[in-house]
């Protein structure tokens, strides 16, 4: 075990140096449990040296082509030079912040982004959240959960290999294969966990789900902050609501949760 201490950058006067342990002896028990989808790249963003050699590792050895960046700046540059199917952003950043790079790269497309995070206050990680984030892990964590989060998220934004036939709902069209959901003949621009979100429901409408049932069917978490829920009905309904304030489509049901109202009528 290795112990490292978080370097602290005068332009994030916030942040306080923290100590973290990891392990950094070789990851030989990870592997990647689907090798017909390898050869996705995977873009780490962390200034930490020893995290990003543990998280780089780890995610070599499940065989993933790993690009790496140690500030913002570097993070915006390999992004946009590497095109990777998965994003593991760091929260704090000399140059510019996670959060802002996050918002930045979101503009520009629905790559899969995991925010790393020092912040144990909820509402830094909903800030990460609202910038686009499709998940966060707290620091200091395992290798192997941030492995098997990469794998997860993939594994749903990529599609099954058996193709599944389209499935229509009302005005949305559901295509899992392409990783698609058209409503009214447009394509709505989707997040990976939004996407996966928004098909769940769409096999289930009229269901009526609690964050918790949502967090482990739609995340595969048994456990997790309820918030990151939130937050991502919060994105989902900006996107396929006429007034997200007053949601018609996806609808709160107080003392449960949500659920999608299905209409017959485009």
């Amino acid at each position: 075990m290795k112990t490292v201490g978080a370097p602290e950058h005068e332009a994030l006067s916030r942040w306080r140096p923290r100590t973290y342990s990891y392990d950094v002896s070789t990851p030989a028990t990870v592997t990647r449990q689907n090798r017909e989808r390898a050869d996705r790249r995977v873009l780490v963003v962390e200034d930490d040296p020893t995290v990003l050699e543990v998280t780089s590792t780890y995610l070599r050895a499940a065989g993933f082509i790993v690009n790496t960046a140690i500030d913002g700046f570097g993070a915006l540059d390999a992004a946009e030079r590497f095109h990777p199917d998965l994003i593991v952003l760091d929260r704090m950043l000399p140059g510019i912040d996670g959060s802002e790079v996050c918002r930045r790269i979101r503009s520009r497309g629905d790559v899969p982004i995991i925010l790393l995070t020092a912040m144990g206050s909820p509402d830094e990680r909903i800030a990460g959240l609202e910038a686009g984030a499709d998940d966060y892990i707290s620091k200091p964590f395992s290798p192997r959960e941030l492995v098997l989060r990469v794998q997860s998220i993939l594994r749903r934004s990529i599609g099954d290999l058996t193709p599944e036939a389209t499935f229509t709902l009302g005005e949305f069209t559901l295509d899992a294969s392409a990783h698609s959901i058209v409503r009214a003949g447009e394509e709505l621009a989707l997040t990976a966990r939004e996407f996966d979100l928004l098909a769940f429901l769409l096999k289930h409408p009229g269901q009526a789900f609690s964050r918790e049932q949502l967090l482990k069917s739609v995340w595969g978490w048994e456990f997790g902050d309820l918030s990151t829920v939130t937050v991502t009905v919060r994105r989902l309904r900006e996107k396929i609501e006429t007034d997200p304030t007053h949601p018609t489509i996806l609808a709160t049901v107080w003392g449960v949760g949500y659920r999608l109202n299905f209409s017959e009528t485009p």
